[in-house]
């Protein structure tokens, strides 16, 4: 039985959201036991009266088969929480989406990627700043996500084209329009590159404001930083930020004219604890960018214990310790201790909450 389908029916009913679908996909694994269950059993999923009649609603009016065939029909692929193409640093998130529409495809090397925002009233100085830092960190190999909006977020998504880079766009609406209008032929680009255009929200969603804060914590979700170039204060951008520091995810940002609107959040940020970023080096430091995106000479290692020998297998490719447990089939108290050895050993590097990934080349003994 195709359960995304019954993903889909659920999200074309504004009253139910992500969190709705979490806690019913944690009280009955398998959404469509949802279409079966009593109102009872929606209730101790923790559903309150609204949201209980909101399925019920989805469940007597939307069929599950017609409202996945529209998305398909536009070219869009749909990928669940409980999918393992489901992009494994956004799945560490605490509020994460429920449901992706994608358009394009999202590649295993995504996961080293890099979220860019900034103002859509930009300075000349921003964009020499958005044109210069993201080529180069592009050309790095880093994914670069942003909102397709105007302004910065444009000239970052095109600043990765240019350097023939990967870049993703997220939306405030369904992927049946473009917002704005005038991005439209840059979401055909980034399409046509090989990246991707990725919603929560179903076909026919306007882009409604209050989507916006919503868009925002998947940009930061799924990336390893956010680099806020040029922001007013009270900016979706810094709200962008503020997501990243609360998923334990690195904040950069670049510091500007202390007399200039749009310098006021990035200088913010800075006073806040931020990292500075005055060239692409330092987020390609930070990150270790040139060890995992193989700009240098991969080191050989050698595992000197069998643990050892399963884990820098699984850690070829970027890799979550909840997947390196349940695929090595080792204790979870080994598998940490034998990451920290790891580690220590200079071996793997972090790439930002549980995601690891090998700093070289695995020798055979």
């Amino acid at each position: 039985m195709d359960e995304k389908k019954y993903y889909v029916a659920l999200t074309t009913h504004q009253k139910i959201g992500a969190r709705t679908i979490g806690k019913l996909y944690k009280r009955f694994k398998k959404i469509s036991a949802v279409w079966s269950a009593k109102e009872v059993d929606l209730a101790a999923a923790g559903l309150d009266l609204g949201q209980i009649n909101a399925v019920k609603e989805v469940i007597s009016k939307v069929d599950p088969d017609r409202a996945l065939q529209e998305a398909e029909k536009r070219g869009i692929s749909v990928v669940t929480l409980a999918d393992k193409e489901y992009p494994a640093l956004l799945k560490e998130i605490p509020d994460l989406p429920a449901v992706l529409y994608i358009k394009g495809k999202l590649l295993p090397e995504d996961e080293v990627s890099l979220a860019v925002v900034g103002s859509r009233k930009y300075t000349t100085y921003g964009q020499r700043l958005t044109e210069d830092l993201v080529y180069k960190l592009a050309k790095n190999k880093l994914t670069i996500v942003s909102g397709l909006a105007l302004g910065i977020d444009a000239l970052a998504h095109q600043a990765a084209l240019e350097a023939k880079g990967r870049t993703i766009g997220v939306l405030g609406c369904g992927l049946d329009q473009i917002y704005p209008v005038s991005n439209t032929r840059l979401a055909d680009k980034i399409l046509q590159s090989g990246g991707a255009i990725i919603s929560e929200f179903p076909i026919g969603m306007p882009a409604y404001r209050s989507n916006f804060p919503m868009r925002n914590r998947i940009i930061a979700g799924m990336s390893l930083g956010t680099l806020v170039i040029e922001a007013a204060v009270d900016s979706g951008s810094l709200i962008t930020a503020k997501a990243a520091l609360e998923y334990n995810r690195e904040v950069y940002a670049v510091p500007g004219h202390i007399y200039s609107e749009t310098s006021e959040g990035p200088n913010k940020l800075l006073k806040m604890g931020a990292k500075l970023v005055t060239e692409a080096d330092d987020i390609l430091t930070d990150l270790q960018i040139a060890e995992k995106s193989g700009q240098k000479e991969a080191q050989e290692i050698l595992a000197d214990t069998p643990e050892e020998e399963i884990l820098l297998n699984l850690l070829k490719k970027p890799n979550l310790v909840d997947e390196i447990i349940r695929t090595s089939k080792l204790p979870a108290p080994l598998v940490n201790s034998t990451l920290i050895m790891l580690e220590m050993k200079g071996m793997i590097s972090n790439l930002g909450g549980t995601c690891y990934v090998i700093k070289g080349k695995l020798k055979k003994k």
